[in-house]
């Protein structure tokens, strides 16, 4: 050993001190990287999220991050990969030939995929609302995932019910997934054990569903054709809802949405001051909608088995017939202004709350916070059905939707009063 470290080493052993170990770099610390950016990237949106902030989060340098991932979109697409990765390999180990019982294998598919999704849940939203950031390349090979998943859902319950269409299949298999993925779009709590179970029966209430006969309507649109609204402010509002919708709220500036309403920059802040009182004004107008349909619902009804019956079909409407809008309601809260945002948060709270009221009242063997998944869970089904169905409003496919919503909130074997 050197002198001058013989020197060091004697001093440090008078004073009591050790030698410090060498730093060493953890072995996983990609994983820890791609964890916490999954997980902020799901809570506050691809545009909410800087470098400096995940490394920070892991407590290391920006540089020292780079050496990983070279830039935030690629650590961006790897949350997003491995998401679906972890899903299609949980339905992939499950592989049976066709003499299996189809109920059987269903409820397994079904449970590896809750059991997945319970173990990311902070990071489900990506696949979800954020996965419209990524290439059109990338975003093509994580649907391929998706599609595949549905699909052998869809091939299981073509075996357990051999009475629907192809199509019928994958309308069903689409809701179970939308089912299980609802609990990433909230944080409430549930056990692990009991939250598998209310999923899963759930999902297996909806494979039992006797689906309306699916009769086209020629004609029919997915948006409603009316007359040409005059009023600036409205026009403005509802091409912000659709480019919202379309691209995200962050790819979208003010002078597109001022060109796209026939209005230039300047005009658009004479009726709204900023982007950010746009993306409000549209959460103002899909609250006020949903209240006036539970209100409705609740004043016309007389027991709440015919409540949950009409506001079930008021809100499959209000979907269908604005869809962009709805769609934009429960994907761009995280990017409202924090005064609104809480104010904003409250008010779809207590709008779950009159429907797990409802719920409660006609299920005793459920506590409110289970009213309140399944709840989530009901109305996540009705984007992601109505999205398959490109929202064409037809009777039968509203109805069809309805029947999925009321199979998750009543359960199997149940059914809310007919009415007329």
């Amino acid at each position: 050993m050197p002198e001058h470290a013989q020197i060091e080493a004697r001093t440090r052993a008078q004073a009591g001190t050790a030698t410090p170990a060498p730093r060493r770099r953890p072995k996983n610390r990609k994983a820890q990287i791609a964890t916490v950016a999954a997980e902020a990237f799901s809570e506050r949106g691809y545009h909410g999220v800087s470098i400096d902030e995940i490394a920070s989060a892991v407590g290391i340098s920006g540089p020292a991050l780079y050496r990983h991932f070279p830039n935030k979109y690629a650590l961006f697409r790897h949350a997003v990969a491995t998401l679906a990765e972890a899903l299609e390999g949980a339905v992939g180990e499950l592989d049976a030939g066709d003499e299996s019982d189809p109920a059987d294998v269903l409820d397994r598919q079904v449970t590896a995929l809750i059991r997945t999704t319970i173990d990311n849940r902070r990071t489900g939203g990506l696949y979800r609302w954020e996965r419209r950031y990524l290439t059109s390349d990338d975003r093509g090979e994580i649907r391929s995932r998706m599609v595949a998943i549905n699909g052998r859902l869809a091939h299981t319950v073509s075996r357990l019910r051999p009475d629907l269409t192809h199509t019928d299949c994958v309308l069903l298999s689409t809701a179970m997934l939308s089912v299980v993925g609802s609990i990433t779009t909230h944080r409430a709590p549930l056990s692990t054990r009991r939250l598998q179970q209310l999923l899963l029966d759930a999902c297996r209430a909806i494979v039992a569903v006797p689906l309306a006969p699916d009769v086209p309507e020629p004609g029919a649109a997915s948006t409603p054709q009316g007359l040409t609204v005059a009023n600036k402010r409205e026009v403005l509002l509802h091409e912000a809802v659709l480019l919202f919708d379309a691209r995200g709220y962050h790819e979208v500036s003010i002078e597109e949405i001022g060109a796209t309403a026939g209005i230039n920059a300047s005009g658009v802040y004479r009726h709204f001051p900023s982007k950010a009182e746009l993306l409000a004004a549209a959460f103002r107008r899909a609250a006020d909608r949903v209240a006036v349909a539970v209100g409705s619902a609740l004043t016309e009804s007389s027991t709440p088995a015919e409540a949950l019956e009409t506001l079930s079909e008021f809100y499959v409407r209000l979907s269908f017939e604005h869809s962009a809008l709805m769609s934009v309601y429960f994907a761009e809260i995280g990017n409202l202004p924090a005064h609104h945002r809480s104010d904003l948060r409250n008010i779809q709270r207590l709008n779950i709350e009159d429907w797990a009221r409802l719920i409660g009242e006609l299920r005793s063997d459920l506590s409110p916070v289970e009213c309140r998944f399944l709840v989530h869970a009901a109305l996540n089904v009705v984007l992601d059905t109505g999205t398959v169905m490109r929202f064409r409003s037809t009777a039968s496919n509203r109805r069809r939707v309805q029947q999925l919503m009321l199979a998750i909130l009543l359960g199997g074997g149940r059914s809310a009063e007919p009415r007329g």
